[in-house]
């Protein structure tokens, strides 16, 4: 199996309590990163089928692979209805590092959009290190260095669609929430890039900053045609703070 099915199967069997998917993970060299969650506590297979019986919902809605890593885009339903990132990092054939970004599912968004639907399908494979570039400058420029008079440079401002439940399309709307300030301050805040992975015409970015002047990472997510981004869709979470951390490993 190729390792993004592999992840498919693994965070499906948070649903179907389907140990077997669980073998992907070598639990000797784990690393988790999600800070809320502790490290050896509990096996994983414990841990699933522990939940499996509280009846969740799981729906992996696109999953990619860039060399030893797999992202994925998910909705889950606990309890409560969330999106998340999942990020995979394998190592001699097994999943030994794990990231994730949950946040609220809200919307649809004013352009009638939701926060997960769109294409799924990677394409345009040869492009894949171009298109990483484009969106690594993008975050650098734009989002970072708040050069939003270059945004035309980077969108297609024809075709851009929004799923951020609270911005509808268009570049113009995109300017004003990046520009958007609070005591002084920018409401969202990007401040450093961590990791940007690939596949195709899908690239994620993973970055770390302030919104609404509190320690958050952002998950963009974006797709890219004609050396442009045409779509993006995202998540925002609260880094709590390492007093609250139930491992050591770091959020990032």
């Amino acid at each position: 199996m190729a390792k993004k099915d592999q992840i498919r199967a693994l965070l499906k069997s948070i649903e179907t309590g389907d140990l077997d998917a669980i073998a992907v993970i070598n639990e000797e060299k784990y690393i988790q990163h999600n800070p809320q969650t502790h490290e050896g506590s509990e096996g994983l297979a414990a841990l699933f089928q522990r939940l499996s019986k509280t009846s969740p919902r799981v729906n992996i809605v696109r999953a990619f692979e860039d060399g030893d890593f797999v992202f994925a885009h998910t909705e889950y339903d606990f309890a409560t209805r969330n999106i998340g990132f999942e990020v995979f990092r394998f190592e001699n054939g097994q999943a030994v590092e794990h990231w994730d970004n949950i946040q609220k599912r809200l919307g649809p968004s004013p352009a009638g959009r939701t926060m997960v639907d769109g294409p799924t399908e990677a394409a345009d494979l040869e492009l894949t290190e171009s298109n990483r570039a484009l969106v690594q400058s993008f975050v650098e420029i734009i989002l970072i260095d708040g050069r939003h008079d270059r945004l035309t440079d980077f969108i297609d401002t024809n075709n851009y669609a929004e799923h951020n439940p609270r911005l509808s399309d268009g570049v113009s709307e995109l300017r004003q929430a990046l520009e958007d300030v609070n005591n002084g301050q920018r409401l969202i805040n990007y401040q450093r890039i961590h990791r940007v992975l690939a596949e195709g015409n899908f690239v994620l970015c993973v970055s770390e900053g302030e919104f609404d002047d509190v320690p958050s990472a952002f998950y963009d997510l974006f797709r890219i045609a004609n050396g442009k981004l045409v779509e993006h869709w995202d998540t925002t979470e609260k880094v709590a703070p390492q007093s609250e951390w139930k491992n050591d490993n770091g959020k990032f």
